[in-house]
């Protein structure tokens, strides 16, 4: 599992997504996301724009990343 420091205000699930290479483009992001790639917390997440924070884990594309 990856581990991404955020501070303390988080970040989105898009700019994430997009920080760790998981995804090229916003546009990338939003197909992505539709099609159910993508969990938070081991539940499917659609909104791109959800805001993150320290101890939630990301997965997608066979990858795994926990904020901290």
């Amino acid at each position: 599992m990856e581990e991404v420091v955020v501070g303390e205000g988080g970040i989105r699930l898009g700019q994430l997504l997009k920080l760790v290479g998981l995804i090229d483009s916003g546009g990338e992001a939003k197909w992505a996301l539709a099609e159910g790639e993508v969990t938070v917390n081991g539940e499917v997440e659609v909104r791109r724009g959800v805001q993150l924070h320290a101890g939630d884990v990301v997965a997608g594309r066979g990858r795994e990343i926990r904020l901290s």
